[in-house]
């Protein structure tokens, strides 16, 4: 077996930490701010091309040898307030990363490509050109290769069987997650970061390999502001974060030709209304999606061991296009892990009976059900605004028709559960009960009241509020990502998604990412 800490030695080069830096003033040829999906994939692919790049990034530098399995220092290390973010009322929990490599660090690497009436939507009422389905296909392509996704082969613990035994129960169709891993030891915990460098994400490939063709990473970086004048950026205003994540006195002006956003849906957003940039229809940070994702818990005789074995390994799609890509709000079927720390919040419960569900954990099942918003005028998604401080507020209504699909969705999961033998299964809501039969859990489930302080909502994809397309009325990029208002920003992340795509986004990311990125590549190496 290979040295699991060799992928991290190039990542060790070129790179600075933001109260290091001996100057106060740095350049390049291309400026990337954020290194996720978006900010790897588009840094190496530049780098490659031998312009000169700049990457920015506000969260830590994290490697192999920090990453513990431990929910304690995990959460607070790399993720977004410390795995605390959720929408303005607090009805919907965001889980996103926040450090080197971003959420492509924690993710539970699931690896879809963007759905055919996903794409075939977008062209039809965004005008999006030249992303059709057939468009994609090399790219996806080129991307699964780099990245190593594959269907996982290592088949499916107890937690992802009990999808697939119940789906087989009830003639559904399932299949099998592709993830991109290499060599996985199958322990789990990719919540927290890996801990054998086998998931394939930005901080063991593209970070290392853009650092390798010249790039630099300048880290525990916050973008204030974009300086902007006459239609161009013409510097980058970063401060310096100390290790407890505050912002210091320490300035940083970054100038660069080209700037690239890779952010994310939610800070991209806030950073370009901190901006003041163009904006003639008032579109930034609207129609922002976040898959809202609710959940059904199961007990089972059996063991089921909800935090070892690879997380997602097993989904269906059965709920997913049945009325095509618009009429009532849809979903996929998943399974999340159930990691002690998290269960504890999730499971909504307090005193003894808290006390009970928590000792039967290693007998308890998750399933999650990823519900598919914006294809619908009922489905605006959120407005992103800001705080006093400049920090963004998730603005996130649920109304009747997202409430549908929660409580469709929660039937389907308990049917899917009890299918597969569960003996007891209570749905994710403040009032829910166990219930011991799909009949008496329709019967108790329909007299419960649906509001968002009583079910738990939660959300580890956001897209969107930057939206691609020709369309000018809705859309900030054009279908090459490059913004409508000014000459020389490109945005290459999941916040150019005019809606939510209805699966876990990283591959869609990376394939749209790789496209645009090596046409601007070509564009600035003339």
């Amino acid at each position: 077996m290979s040295d699991p800490y060799s992928a991290n030695k190039a990542i060790t080069k070129q790179t600075v930490n933001a109260n290091q830096l001996d100057t106060n003033i740095i350049s390049a040829d291309v400026i990337i701010i954020g290194t996720g999906a978006g900010g790897g994939t588009s840094a190496e692919i530049l780098a490659q091309a031998g312009l000169k790049v700049l990457m920015i990034e506000e969260g830590p530098l994290k490697s192999t040898r920090d990453f513990k399995m431990d929910e304690r220092t995990a959460y607070a290390d790399l993720y977004q307030e410390n795995a605390g973010r959720a929408t303005k009322d607090g009805g919907i929990g965001i889980l996103q990363g926040r450090c080197v490599g971003g959420t492509t660090v924690i993710n539970w690497t699931s690896s879809f490509r963007t759905p055919s009436p996903t794409l075939d939507y977008w062209q039809k009422t965004f005008q999006v050109k030249g992303c059709s389905t057939s468009d994609m296909v090399p790219w996806f392509e080129k991307m699964e290769k780099r990245l190593n996704v594959t269907p996982w082969q290592g088949g499916a613990n107890e937690n992802n069987s009990v999808l697939k035994e119940g789906c087989e129960k009830l003639n559904i169709p399932w299949k099998v997650i592709p993830r991109n891993v290499r060599g996985c030891w199958n322990l789990g915990y990719c919540g927290m970061g890996c801990p054998t460098n086998a998931k394939q994400s930005m901080l063991v490939t593209t970070i290392p390999d853009a650092l390798e063709h010249g790039a630099t990473l300048l880290y525990q970086a916050r973008v204030e502001r974009l300086i902007i004048e006459n239609k161009k950026i013409t510097a980058v205003e970063c401060f310096a974060l100390d290790e407890n994540k505050k912002k210091t006195a320490k300035k940083i002006i970054a100038k660069a030709p080209y700037i690239i956003l890779a952010g994310g849906a939610i800070n991209g957003p806030a950073l370009m209304l901190r901006s003041k940039a163009p904006d003639p229809n008032n579109r930034i940070g609207k129609r922002t999606f976040l898959h809202p994702t609710v959940f059904s818990f199961a007990q089972f005789d059996k063991e089921i061991s909800p935090f070892y074995g690879a997380p997602q390994t097993i989904y269906s799609d059965h709920y997913q296009w049945q009325n095509g890509a618009t009429g009532p709000l849809s979903y996929k079927l998943e399974v999340p892990p159930l990691h002690p720390a998290m269960s504890s919040i999730m499971l909504m419960g307090h005193g003894t009976k808290h006390v009970a569900d928590m000792a039967k954990l290693n007998n308890t099942h998750a399933m999650l059900a990823l519900l598919r918003d914006g294809f619908d005028a009922d489905s605006e998604g959120a407005n992103i605004t800001l705080s006093d401080d400049g920090s963004p507020i998730v603005d996130y209504p649920m109304n009747d028709y997202l409430f549908d699909g929660v409580k469709r969705a929660y039937l389907s999961m308990a049917e899917v559960q009890f299918a597969a033998g569960a003996k007891r299964v209570r749905p994710a809501h403040q009032h829910g009960q166990w219930f011991e039969s799909f009949e008496s859990f329709k019967a108790g489930f329909n007299q419960l009241e649906h509001e968002v302080s009583n079910n738990l909502i939660g959300s580890a994809h956001v897209m969107g509020g930057l939206a691609m397309g020709e369309n000018k009325a809705l859309c900030l990029v054009d279908s090459d990502c490059k913004y409508h208002y000014l000459d020389n920003l490109w945005v290459f992340d999941g916040s150019v998604f005019p809606t939510s795509i209805g699966t876990n986004p990283q591959l869609s990311i990376y394939g749209l990412v790789c496209k645009q990125a090596t046409k601007l590549a070509k564009k600035l190496s003339k």
